[in-house]
C-alpha cells in the first residue's frame, strides 16, 4: 500500500458519507461473501436529543451476499472523541466499548476480544477520501479475514 496519509483528527476526517466495499473470506471452510453499501458519519445526539460534544454517529447500510444470497445487511457504531486530541472511542450502538481509533500517523493497530472470539484490527488512511480496515477474527469457530475500503462521495 506504500506511505500512510496521516489524519490530525480522526472525527473531522471521517464526517461524511462513504462508499463502502467489503469482502470477507472464511480461512476455515474457503467461503467469501462481499458487502457493499454506504457509510454515513453524521452529529451524534446524546440521551437528551442534543449533540453529544463532538461526536459521529455511524450508519452503515447496504447488501450482504454470502454463499450466493443477497441479504439486506446494517450496522451503527458511536464515534466519541477520545483521550488525546484527534482521537477516538468507539463504541457500539448500546454504548460498549468496540476500539480505540488513533490515525494520526495513518495507520491504527487495536485489538476487541469478544466471547472466545479475538478481533485485530488494522485501519490505514491512503488519502483524503481513501480509508480501509482489516480486521482478522480467530477464535473456536471463527476464522476470518473481513477487508474494508471506503471511498468519500459527495
Amino acid at each position: 500500500m506504500g506511505e500512510f496519509w496521516p489524519v490530525p483528527d480522526v472525527l473531522a476526517y471521517l464526517a461524511g458519507r462513504w462508499r463502502v466495499e467489503r469482502s470477507v473470506r472464511d480461512l476455515a471452510s474457503g467461503d467469501e461473501g462481499r458487502f457493499e453499501g454506504t457509510t454515513v458519519f453524521g452529529p451524534l445526539e446524546g440521551d437528551s436529543g442534543l449533540l453529544e460534544c463532538g461526536g459521529l454517529l455511524h450508519e452503515e447500510s447496504g447488501s450482504f451476499v454470502w454463499q450466493g444470497v443477497a441479504r439486506p445487511a446494517e450496522r451503527t457504531l458511536r464515534y466519541l472523541p477520545g483521550p488525546a486530541h484527534g482521537t477516538a472511542r468507539v463504541r457500539f450502538a448500546d454504548g460498549r466499548p468496540f476500539h480505540d481509533l488513533d490515525l494520526t500517523t495513518g495507520r491504527h493497530l487495536t485489538d476487541h476480544p469478544c466471547s472466545a472470539d479475538l478481533y485485530r484490527g488494522e485501519f490505514t488512511v491512503r488519502d483524503a477520501d481513501h480509508w480501509r480496515t482489516v480486521w482478522r477474527v480467530r477464535g473456536p469457530a471463527k476464522d476470518l479475514v473481513l477487508t474494508t475500503d471506503y471511498a468519500r462521495t459527495a
